[in-house]
């Protein structure tokens, strides 16, 4: 992407000042998730931004790699990202890598998640997955609210979990089996637990194989099991990536209702079991053992305190639903053993051996209502 093409979806507002203060100069990044899926959102929020800043740059970035360019030319400008959780978490982390989260506050206007972005709506309840992390830091959902508290919030200064990798958690991590929020685009049974519950779980992600079968007809190749044996779902009178010919209407249509009856209940089946199946790893709380192999768990969480350290929470498998999980406090969790996949916010990594989370005291601003 040249660097012209970025500069031409970078356009400055003003308000009629020649010297104005760094606080009333204002940098607006634009999710492009946020503007296909609630456009009338941002274009308030936008207004709102423009009509009570002094400056107003507009970005509209097309990609992550555009993202995060905006972002390291800001600047004294101070940065307004208009977007989801993710958009926020994309923010934290180029400030990050940049080493300059400790010198500039940064702003959100909640928008995406699925929902219509409106205020009533937001009230409602609706786009509540993709908003969930900003709600919970004291963000308002609201377009109109969530602009005003830009313009006359204050910075408040917020805990940070960084990890051996250099990646950044804002709200919690979850091992193995912590239900998230579905992130907006996501298929219910690809690499996910196959239920229609709404929430992603990582080890389901494991159970599924992560393979991605399409719909009769989409031309789309998945797994063999998953395509009904065949391996292939081709398009109606052409061939499928391997060059099979596709199969005849009627023996769709019969592979169709195989799957629904008789083979489509499986996998959900068999993801559901393998979030019961409980995993064998090593949580030390700087440095002293919480939970160690020989003791298997369900369930690990690690969430920022806000007083400079983390709570660690760990359920073994021997407990009863009403006994009280393991808990620790510190400064530094590590976990260890086999490999295991975690959520962290709404992102789903790994498989890794081992993994060490450092908390940060204060470590990033976010602007917020007075």
């Amino acid at each position: 992407m040249a660097q012209g093409a970025l500069a031409q979806r970078c356009y400055p507002r003003k308000r009629g000042r020649t010297e104005v203060a760094t606080s009333d100069q204002l940098l607006v990044v634009i999710d492009p998730l946020a503007r296909r899926t609630d456009g009338e959102s941002v274009r308030i929020a936008k207004d709102v931004l423009s009509a009570g800043a002094a400056s107003t740059k507009v970005c509209l970035p097309e990609g992550p790699e555009e993202f995060a360019r905006a972002l390291e030319r800001r600047g004294s400008r101070r940065p307004v990202v208009i977007g989801d959780d993710r958009a926020l978490l994309r923010a934290v982390s180029v400030l990050h890598r940049q080493r300059e989260l400790a010198t500039c506050a940064l702003s959100l206007v909640p928008v995406g998640g699925g929902g219509s972005g409106t205020d009533a709506a937001v009230s409602a309840g609706a786009g509540a997955g993709g908003l969930s992390l900003a709600r919970s830091l004291g963000v308002p959902t609201g377009a109109v609210a969530a602009a005003r508290a830009v313009l006359d919030g204050v910075e408040r200064r917020l805990d940070l979990l960084v990890d051996d990798s250099d990646g950044v958690v804002l709200g919690a991590v979850g091992i193995p089996s912590v239900p998230l929020p579905s992130v907006s685009g996501a298929v219910p049974g690809a690499g996910g637990c196959g239920r229609a519950g709404g929430f992603w779980r990582t080890c389901g992600g494991i159970a599924g194989g992560g393979h991605a079968v399409g719909p009769v007809g989409s031309g789309t190749v998945g797994s063999a099991e998953g395509a009904g044996g065949g391996g292939i779902a081709a398009g109606s009178g052409g061939k499928g990536s391997a060059g099979v010919t596709a199969p005849s209407p009627w023996l769709r249509t019969r592979r169709l209702l195989l799957r629904t009856f008789s083979f489509g209940s499986r996998p959900a089946r068999a993801a559901d079991h393998a979030e019961c199946v409980p995993s064998r790893l090593r949580v030390e709380v700087d440095g002293v053992l919480l939970v160690d192999l020989d003791q298997p768990v369900r369930t690990v969480s690690v969430t920022p305190g806000g007083d400079g350290s983390a709570e660690v929470e760990a359920r073994p498998a021997s407990m009863g639903a009403g006994t009280a999980p393991l808990r620790a406090v510190g400064r530094r969790v590590t976990v260890s053993g086999a490999d295991f996949r975690y959520a962290s916010d709404s992102v789903v990594a790994g498989p890794v051996r081992t993994r060490t989370w450092t908390v940060r005291e204060g470590a990033w601003g976010l602007t917020l209502p007075g």
